[in-house]
């Protein structure tokens, strides 16, 4: 599975204390490995997780309004919004207004990081919570220590910005995590004109990336490897509407290229950003190593099986 629609991922309720919402967990649902994507929808006036300090995450805010409380200060957020916690920097959560939060918290897999709640007093240690002595499970123990204070919310700080504060650049993006301080991962918010594309058909051999459809309507073509056994078939095509994830893995082999539909379309783009990563473009036989920022062409390619294939 690569492409599912958010309606269709059964919502998981979480809720503990002043802790409550409802999950979507709708990368796990669409085939992600190392990253994904959550959908949670907080109930207004309660708190989305315990505060915490893992990995690198990237919220967007999708609907509703609330607070970002990070190191116990507050922070006022809103639609359009995308905030980034740096691995290793502030606790932090969310809590919602009084009509409620719609986020999209994007970041590693559980499992794959070591997360540290600070207020419940227990980290990750695969495979389970710990501390010395033993005692409840997180979110038991967040919601005995009570629900953090909130004073008067302060200056929204560089970590969070809004989409419609940034133009968007030649590709029809507008770079919400770099500008937020990201470092390990990136957040675009992509815009496609109608019949048009941002990005040529491509793969990954690291990166892995997700893409959420906000806007309008897409069509999604997944082209197989440029291997002799796959020469003369069909690319795969899926189309997508406000609601559709897209997850695609490292070292699948095969490429994936959108283009937008009659009105166009709006979607956000997540990746990891791998030093490592080299992309391949099948259809001009390009690629771009990224660790040391190098771009070429193939003059002939030279499958596993041994058969040599001239470029034009």
């Amino acid at each position: 599975m690569s492409v599912v629609h958010w309606d269709d991922v059964e919502p998981r309720r979480l809720e503990q204390g002043h802790l409550g919402g409802s999950w979507r967990f709708l990368g796990r649902a669409a085939g992600s490995k190392g990253v994904t994507v959550n959908r949670i929808q907080v109930d207004p006036g309660r708190w989305s997780t315990p505060a915490h300090v893992e990995g690198e995450e990237i919220f967007f805010v999708l609907g509703g309004s609330g607070l970002s409380w990070q190191d116990g200060d507050v922070y006022e957020v809103g639609a359009g919004d995308c905030i980034v916690h740096r691995a290793d920097w502030e606790a932090h959560t969310l809590r919602a207004g009084d009509d409620g939060l719609d986020v999209l918290a994007f970041g590693p897999k559980a499992g794959l990081v070591t997360p540290h709640l600070p207020r419940a007093g227990v980290s990750w240690l695969f495979p389970s919570w710990v501390e010395a002595g033993g005692g409840a499970r997180p979110w038991e123990r967040e919601a005995a220590a009570g629900e953090p204070e909130v004073g008067e919310a302060s200056e929204r700080p560089k970590n969070i910005i809004n989409v419609d504060a940034l133009e968007p650049d030649e590709e029809g993006d507008r770079v919400l995590g770099g500008q937020a301080g990201a470092q390990h991962s990136g957040l675009h918010h992509r815009t496609l004109a109608p019949g048009g594309a941002a990005v040529p058909a491509h793969c990954h051999s690291a990166e892995e990336e997700i893409f959420v459809m906000l806007e309008g309507t897409a069509t999604l073509e997944l082209i197989p490897s440029p291997v002799p056994a796959a020469r003369g078939v069909e690319p795969e095509t899926h189309q997508l509407r406000p609601g559709n994830v897209v997850c695609r893995p490292p070292g699948t082999k095969i490429s994936h290229f959108f283009r937008g539909g009659e009105q166009g379309a709006a979607m956000l783009v997540y990746g990891t950003q791998e030093p490592n990563d080299i992309a391949y473009y099948p259809r001009s036989k390009k690629f771009y190593i990224r660790g040391i920022g190098l771009i070429g062409r193939l003059e002939s390619l030279e499958y596993a099986d041994g058969e040599t294939e001239f470029g034009g």
